[in-house]
């Protein structure tokens, strides 16, 4: 380990390094090899499910509407996630490859914060369409027009690419004062952020890039809630009462799971709480991991109508012969 610490850390204020070094999972860097099978099966079982979402969606007609184009989006932003997170995991899991180059990490960086941010926009999409169909019922149809759902889909393209694609190159050429060595085993923009210098400018613009979804999007989400909550509070019939909930439990669900790990490690961080290393890392991964896993199986489950279109694509064809 010294070796690789002194390939990472620079003598004094530089500019950014060729190498990163990784943290592994602690307690597992002993035996690495056998938490390669629950990695390669979170990634199998999560692009089989989201790829599953997206065929029935592609395929099925009567599925072309807001509600399941949103959830298309979230499909393609789960399977993103997790893709951009294996190479570095499975390194670390496979081959002890700790070191990563500058540019590998940026890359990374990219990928994951433009997934992130891509799943955190659909999900505050998902939840302004389910304000709308409760609270607005009748004028639903006539806000969410196909032009409408064009507009949003571009806006979360623009969000998610037009605003993160300078964020690798101002991290390349900002000066760095602290050894590069960072507290995951894959690359964030906060930790390498983190290792530059004081008053680098390029931090600015980053920070706020990141948190102008990250902490923004979930006030809206739960603002939508709210509005939605005191619609069904004013609902006479508790079997209606109880339909609009349902449409809301699984994305209610997503949004949970995507945002409390971060809260929590937000929370950590702000109050400086002493939390183990081991926590604080699994946390992280239930943030990333975790949502791409179970997205489709809540939506499957709570949503009838994804259920029985999956059922009816892959339950075997009955032939029979006629008389």
């Amino acid at each position: 380990m010294s070796t690789l610490l002194t390939q990472v850390i620079p003598n004094s204020s530089t500019s950014m390094a060729p190498t990163f070094l990784l943290v592994g999972m602690p307690g597992l860097s002993a035996a690495p090899s056998w938490w390669t099978i629950p990695l390669i099966a979170v990634y199998l079982l999560s692009a089989l499910g989201n790829g599953t979402i997206l065929c029935v969606i592609a395929l099925e007609p009567t599925l072309h509407r807001p509600m399941y184009f949103f959830l298309f989006l979230l499909s393609v932003s789960d399977i993103g996630l997790v893709t951009s997170l294996m190479p570095t995991l499975l390194g670390l899991a496979l081959a002890d490859a700790y070191i990563v180059p500058a540019s590998a990490c940026l890359l990374q960086i990219f990928f994951i914060h433009v997934f992130s941010v891509m799943e955190s926009s659909v999900l505050l999409a998902m939840a302004l369409d389910r304000a709308l169909a409760i609270c607005r019922p009748l004028h639903y149809p006539a806000l969410l027009t196909n032009g409408t759902i064009k507009k949003i889909g571009m806006a979360i393209a623009f969000r998610c690419l037009g605003l993160h694609i300078p964020l690798p190159f101002l991290l390349a050429h900002m000066s760095y004062c602290r050894p590069q060595i960072l507290t995951h085993s894959y690359c964030l923009h906060p930790d390498v952020a983190h290792l530059a210098c004081p008053g680098a400018w390029g931090a600015v613009y980053s920070l706020s890039v990141v948190l102008s979804a990250m902490a923004l999007d979930p006030l809206l989400i739960f603002f939508s809630y709210g509005l939605i909550g005191r619609v069904l509070q004013g609902v006479g019939s508790s079997e209606d009462c109880w339909k609009a909930g349902q449409t809301c439990a699984a994305h209610l669900s997503a949004v949970l799971l995507f945002y409390t790990p971060m809260i929590l490690l937000a929370l950590i961080n702000r109050l400086k709480l002493p939390l183990p290393q081991p926590a604080h890392t699994l946390l992280s991964y239930v943030h990333f991991l975790l949502p791409p896993l179970i997205n489709p199986v809540l939506y499957s489950v709570k949503m009838k109508e994804i259920r029985e279109r999956i059922l009816k694509r892959f339950q075997p064809k009955k032939v029979g012969c006629t008389q």
